[in-house]
């Protein structure tokens, strides 16, 4: 335990944090406040798979880290138990990790905390399970913190006793380099030397509405230099998708998970985010952070993040995102204006001070037995 005093003058707590894979921006919050919470005195364990915890190196930021069997179900509960015995509070973030911790909590009065990061549109038999996961979760729940108001009402809406909306935020962006070679080095590599480069980033899975923006891909083959987009992420779309690449001749490229994000964008000419929902999209964040124009889709929390620092399209019509693409592409001053627009944007988000000022807050509630 910290030997540092934490606030109010009793012990530090010890605080929990239950993770997944780490996807939906979740990882890098819970890197962020970890670091945050060890900084003001708290004894932080991480419990998430190996791979995650190798992906964000939470024991860099001074917690402690237990890695999870991803599989099966039974293990993972084993491990959060055995990781949260004394502790004051258990986090859990993401939804599966929210009713994997409550299992573990059975018979124990230590209170869960629950972020909801994110949530999936399904229908028929997965969508009944879903719910069924969210209601769990959302009663097990002393606290369930939503990144956005949609997903506080959702968690009323399943039988949860507090749900709030909690500030979230992403880390802040390396300095980027002030010379263009670096930026001309990675566009060279990529092949878009001459030519506009766009960048989406993400999960390839349905719902993320990759096969829309292959749709429009099919229309910037006329426009002159003809744009390569960039996909970088990993997922189970990507035989499909590289499929129709080919067959379409589509100027698209697979680039897979990169661990350079913010300066892969940073070369970017534009950002494309096309998904059927989102939170507080991490890529969004990014984008306007680093004063990349961005075009997204009118969905979930992404209106009120950006405000009128994107370009907003409906989600699923390719004709309007081509459009919105093409016009960014052919007018400077307005990209010039986003970029404006969204590094003023981005100033107004919380920082990740806010962020863990607030969840210390209901750790200190929840302690003191509020």
């Amino acid at each position: 335990m910290s030997s540092t005093p934490a606030p109010h003058g009793r012990p530090p707590l010890h605080a929990v944090q239950v993770l997944g894979s780490g996807g939906a921006g979740s990882g890098a919050h819970v890197r962020s406040l970890a670091a945050g919470l060890v900084a003001r005195g708290l004894q932080v364990t991480v419990c998430a798979p190996q791979q995650t915890g190798e992906g964000y190196a939470f024991t860099s930021a001074g917690a402690a880290f237990a890695p999870l069997w991803a599989r099966p179900d039974a293990l993972a509960v084993a491990g959060i138990r055995a990781a949260s015995a004394g502790a004051d509070v258990v986090h859990a973030h993401g939804l599966r990790s929210a009713v994997l911790a409550a299992l573990a909590l059975r018979g124990r009065t230590t209170p869960l905390v629950v972020t909801w990061h994110t949530t999936c549109h399904v229908e028929g038999a997965r969508g009944r399970f879903l719910r069924l996961m969210e209601r769990r979760a959302a009663r097990a729940a002393a606290v369930v913190l939503g990144v956005t108001s949609e997903l506080v009402d959702r968690a009323r809406l399943r039988g949860a006793r507090d749900a709030r909306l909690a500030p979230v935020a992403v880390p802040a962006p390396r300095q980027a380099p002030d010379d263009d070679e670096p930026r001309d080095k990675t566009r060279a590599e990529l092949g878009a030397v001459a030519r506009p480069l766009l960048v989406t980033v993400g999960r390839l899975e349905t719902g993320r509405g990759l096969g829309v923006l292959l749709d429009a891909a099919r229309v910037w083959r006329e426009l002159d230099p003809e744009p390569l987009l960039i996909v970088a992420g990993e997922g189970p779309e990507r035989p499909l998708l590289q499929r129709r690449i080919e067959e379409e001749n589509l100027p698209v490229r697979l680039v897979g998970r990169r661990d350079d994000v913010p300066e892969l964008l940073a070369t970017a000419d534009l950002a494309i985010l096309p998904s059927r929902w989102e939170a507080r999209s991490l890529l969004a964040q990014e984008a306007l952070h680093a004063g990349v124009p961005l075009v997204a889709t009118a969905v979930g929390g992404v209106p009120d993040l950006v405000g009128d620092a994107a370009e907003l399209v409906p989600y699923g019509d390719s004709a309007a995102l081509a459009g919105a693409v093409a016009r960014l592409l052919a007018d400077p001053a307005r990209r010039a204006e986003l970029t404006t627009a969204g590094r003023a944007q981005a100033a107004t988000w919380p920082t990740e001070d806010d962020t863990v000022a607030h969840v210390l807050s209901v750790y200190d509630e929840l302690a003191a037995g509020g």
